[in-house]
Parts: structure tokens; sequence; C-alpha cells
């Protein structure tokens, strides 16, 4: 009888001892939950793998320069010369590799063509082909002129262009780009740009250094681009209309409607080449008759599934957001390696090929002439019980993790509330908090960079 008083205090105090050891536990657990690196992210890491500097030669006479800088360049050996395809973005990068390939070989450059007129495909000429004499320079007619630097708003695509790049970002934010590598160098960029002087419209077929060259002109991620395959080598030269990543059908920096319709049935044409090499502007080339077919095979059907069934939702008359949602790739396409969103998005095409068919106007007579973004924010805070319960509800989602949501209860508050330092904290949590989601690389540094200009408002 003694010993049960003994017992029960032994019994108990284990009781306590294991509860504290799970509680820590399950402490412990939670705190590795929120550390705990999202799927997505692990994914976006993974296809860094694809830009790794290398010079990669796909057989006897074509050498592809990866990872040098934003995007790729190629080599072509012909008899008594040498052909390039694309210039990259930055001289000094150019350099580089324009040495690594005459280490390769020394022969003369007979052509240098673009496949189109952004800046990191064109801004490294110079380093290629040096005495510009007697070197032809190919483009297509139209060349450059939707770039931002031709645009009435460029100072406003400036900024938006660093912030999908993530150019300001903090080297512990930075990933990649999606399809390139999140650092690039700045070392002259586009310094080495030279003009073309030879353009064409719809194809045109040359042959220097023995190597015969079809060239042929395709709307696609632009309006001014072109590919060429060269028969003797089985090799298609792509530029941007296919990488490894679902494509940009609409640059969130802001740019002219890509025609989504014509860059599809682009896709199945050039896959009627039966290539055995294909060479994309960005990540790694690839080799194999049956690989390249089955992975244009299966871009062009998304790009096209996307533009049909936009505009099949158009015409039942849904909204915008409707249609949105309604556009899903099937999963058939939209688990295929080559068609992650690391850089393109679905969504971002739809909106794209839906404002550009019937513009702003939606078809719902609520948005001819909507409220104010102030009035609209007034309304809301009202109908949610004032600004102190709104501003609760912003708490609330930020703590469980509704993260959109949280961005639209703040940007009501920021119109009006009295304030504004508490919501903008708030607001930048949430965009920290969907970056550490997100698979697609211009998302993740938009998302990031604007909440650091938010942080530094703040402090100044």
């Amino acid at each position: 009888m003694k010993n049960r008083p003994i017992n029960s205090i032994l019994y108990t105090f284990l009781a306590l001892l294991m509860l504290l050891v799970s509680s820590c536990q399950t402490s412990k657990d939670n705190v590795d939950d929120q550390k705990a690196e999202h799927p997505n992210i692990t994914k976006l890491k993974e296809q860094s793998k694809e830009f790794q500097p290398e010079i990669i030669q796909l057989n006897e006479h074509v050498y592809v320069a990866v990872g040098y800088d934003g995007s790729n360049t190629s080599m072509i050996i012909g008899k008594d010369g040498i052909i390039i395809i694309d210039a990259l973005r930055a001289l000094g990068a150019a350099e580089i590799v324009a040495n690594k390939f005459r280490e390769i070989s020394d022969k003369p450059i007979k052509a240098l063509i673009y496949t189109h007129g952004h800046q990191d495909h064109t801004g490294g000429a110079s380093a290629f082909i040096g005495d510009t004499k007697g070197v032809t320079i190919i483009a297509r007619n139209g060349f450059k002129e939707e770039l931002q630097e031709n645009s009435p708003v460029k100072p406003i695509l400036r900024k938006r262009n660093a912030r999908q790049f993530g150019r300001d970002l903090p080297e512990e934010d930075i990933i990649n780009r999606g399809v390139t590598a999140g650092v690039t160098s700045n070392d002259r960029v586009g310094k080495g740009y030279i003009q073309p002087n030879l353009t064409f419209d719809d194809s045109l077929k040359v042959t220097y250094a023995g190597i015969d060259l079809h060239i042929y002109a395709v709307n696609g991620e632009t309006n001014d681009g072109l590919y060429v395959w060269t028969p003797s080598q089985t090799t298609l030269f792509v530029g941007d209309n296919y990488y490894h990543a679902f494509p940009n059908l609409y640059a969130i920096r802001g740019s002219q409607y890509r025609d989504v319709q014509a860059w599809g049935k682009a896709i199945k044409e050039m896959n009627t080449f039966h290539a055995d090499y294909l060479v994309p502007g960005h990540t790694r080339p690839l080799a194999g008759r049956d690989k390249i077919y089955k992975n244009l095979h299966n871009y062009g059907e998304a790009i096209l599934f996307v533009f049909n069934k936009t505009i099949e939702c158009m015409n039942k008359g849904y909204s915008l957001e409707q249609t949105v949602e309604h556009v899903q790739l099937p999963d058939s396409l939209k688990n295929s390696p080559n068609l992650q969103e690391f850089y393109g998005s679905v969504p971002w095409g739809v909106r794209s090929i839906f404002t550009h068919y019937v513009g702003w106007f939606d078809g719902n007579p609520t948005h001819l002439y909507p409220l104010s973004s102030v009035q609209e924010a007034k309304n809301i805070i009202n109908l949610a019980g004032g600004e102190s319960k709104m501003l609760e509800e912003l708490n609330l989602a930020v703590k469980k993790g509704n993260y959109q949501w949280g961005l639209q209860l703040s940007d009501y508050l920021l119109q009006v509330a009295s304030s504004k330092e508490k919501v903008t904290l708030q607001k930048i949590e949430c965009l920290r908090g969907l970056a550490a989601q997100q698979i697609n690389a211009p998302a993740r540094n938009y998302y990031l960079s604007y909440a650091n200009e938010l942080k530094r408002q703040l402090s100044e």
C-alpha cells in the first residue's frame, strides 16, 4: 500500500515526460514543415541542369554552346568556312564562346543567322564575325520592329522586364529564369550587335561553305522569327519557338500579341522534316529522331489545344475568368517533361488570346463602367465590417497560407487604409509565400522583385 503513491507519482511523471517529448517533436515537425521546400521549387532547381555551361557536339559539323549566356549559339563547320546561328546577349560572353569555337575550327566565318531580334540572340555578333567584310548576316524582314526599345511605353517595360527576370534579386533569392540561368553576363550587353545585310519574307535557300541552308519565316514567340533546316546534317535550328518548358505564349514583362495559332502550326510543320538533331534557342539540344518527333508533336498539340479551347470558350460566351478556369491541358500533355510551366503559363496564354480577339471587354455588362478601384475597395471593406475586420481577415489568410486571397485583400486595404505599413508587410508576406510555391520562374521572380520593392519603399 505504501508503494502505490510512489508508483502513481512515477507513472504521472513518465506520462508527463512522454507528453513533453511528443509536444517537442510535434513542434519540431511543424518547424520542419514550414522550412520544407515546395515540390515546385525542387522541380525548378532541377531545370537548371538544362543550361549548365557546355560546348555540345551534335555531329561532325554541328556544335552548340549552352549556358554561357542567356541563350544558345551554334556553329556549323563547312568545307571552307563556318556558319554561326545566334550570337548571345553580352559581348563578353560571346567572346568566350567564340574563342572556344576557334579551338575547334579556325575556318573563317561565312554567314551569321539571327533566329529573331531579341537582344539575347543578337548582342554578341562581332565576337564571332570580327571583320564583317564578306560575311552575310541573315534575318527576316521586320527584324526587331516589335522590341521594347521601339515602344512608347519603354520605361515601364524595362521595369517589368527586370522583375520578370529577377535582375535585381539578391543572390539568395535566385534560382533560374526558367529557360536560362538566374544570372547572366553583363559584360558589354548588346555592344556586339551588327545589323543584317540580307533579309527575306517567307523563305530563303542559300549555300555557304558547302552547307545548304533552308530558312523559313515563322511567327511564334516573336513575329520576326525564323528557323533553319540543314538537309545534309538533318538538323533543325528553331530559335525560341521550342525549348524545354511550356512555351511563353505571353510574356508578363509586356509584349505584343504572339500569334499562338501560327506558332502551333509552325511546330507541326517543323516536325515534317524528321530531324535527327534539334537546337532550341534555350536549354539543351535534342538528339534522336523519335525523341524529337515526340517532343515537337506534344509541343504543337499543347499550343493548339490552348488556342482552340480558348476560342471555343469565347464562342460559348464565357467571360475571361471563366475561360481561364476551363482551359486546362489534358493529363497526357500536362505531365510531359518538356511541357512543365517553368517559363510559359497556360492561363497567361489564355488571357492573351482572349484579349487579342475581343479586346479588354469580356462581354459582361458589369465591366463596361466598373467602379473605381478606390470606391470598390471602400464598398468591400464596409461590407466586411470595416478596416479592422478586413485586416483580421488578411492576417488570417496569411496565417492559413491563403496567399492569393491575402494579396487581393491587401490591395483593397491599401486603397483606403489609414495604416498602410501593416498591410504592406502582409502583402510582402503573401508575395513571398506565393513565390515559395511557384514552378514558373518569371512569376516567382516577379513576386520576389515586387516584394523587395515594397520593402524598400517602407524603409524609405
